[in-house]
């Protein structure tokens, strides 16, 4: 997006996140740096570096007072949620169930909020998180966003600690049920998909996990008659 506007973009990513990734981010021009632990660390050095540089932060998660351009990447997602409601239409049938990673649940917002507008209160919707960092289930549990407490998650671009609030907000309005999921649980899903030729990584397979999951243990009102919609929305990069 940067090279369209004639404009260099500097990424900020965690020291846990698989630098295969990085080389993916170097391949378009970014120059990467890595700093913190994790993505509130990293997103903190990020906003550090454009005040003191005077550069445009351009984030996927909101707060109070800074919302108007993580919804401009929110609309990005869009077009990968209309993709796919325009080809199932096309097909003619509808989800019954709809499982959206998430981590500061700028994705599975928009998708949810785009979907909600296509098929209405049909599909039952659930949001999947790592349970290292089950940011919006525990704020929707609480009624306020709150910072959550866990170790490193596997699941690199979903391992976030506290939830956008824009996300939030419409995820209270429109998401069904809140799941969380384990790292092991994860591998063991993308595993499985890689057998059937569908690569991807443990963030962009983890609502596959979270089916699973429901499967496994009975929950969420799967038949065998329910239609499945599911989001690879990562190729088979590390975390």
């Amino acid at each position: 997006g940067a090279r369209v506007f004639g404009a260099k973009a500097v990424i900020y990513i965690a020291q846990t996140v698989d630098e295969s990734f990085a080389t993916q981010l170097r391949s378009f021009g970014a120059e990467v740096v890595r700093e913190g632990a994790e993505y509130a660390a990293s997103l903190a050095a990020a906003e550090r570096a454009a005040q003191a540089n005077g550069w445009q932060l351009l984030s996927d998660t909101s707060w109070p007072g800074y919302t108007e351009l993580p919804l401009d990447v929110m609309e990005g997602y869009l077009v990968m949620a209309s993709e796919a409601a325009t080809d199932i239409e096309a097909a003619k049938w509808q989800p019954t169930h709809i499982f959206l990673q998430a981590g500061v649940g700028g994705l599975a917002a928009a998708v949810c909020a785009h979907l909600r507008t296509r098929w209405g209160d049909g599909p039952t919707i659930i949001v999947v998180e790592p349970d290292a960092a089950p940011a919006l289930q525990a704020s929707i549990e609480a009624g306020k966003p709150l910072i959550t407490i866990g170790p490193i998650s596997n699941m690199g671009r979903l391992d976030c600690k506290e939830p956008s609030h824009l996300a939030l907000k419409l995820l209270a309005q429109g998401a069904d049920f809140f799941q969380t999921i384990s790292d092991a649980y994860t591998e063991q899903a993308i595993a499985e998909l890689a057998d059937h030729a569908l690569a991807t990584s443990p963030s962009g397979g983890a609502g596959y996990a979270g089916l699973k999951a429901a499967l496994a243990d009975g929950s969420l009102g799967l038949t065998p008659d329910s239609q499945v919609l599911l989001f690879l929305s990562e190729g088979p990069i590390g975390g």
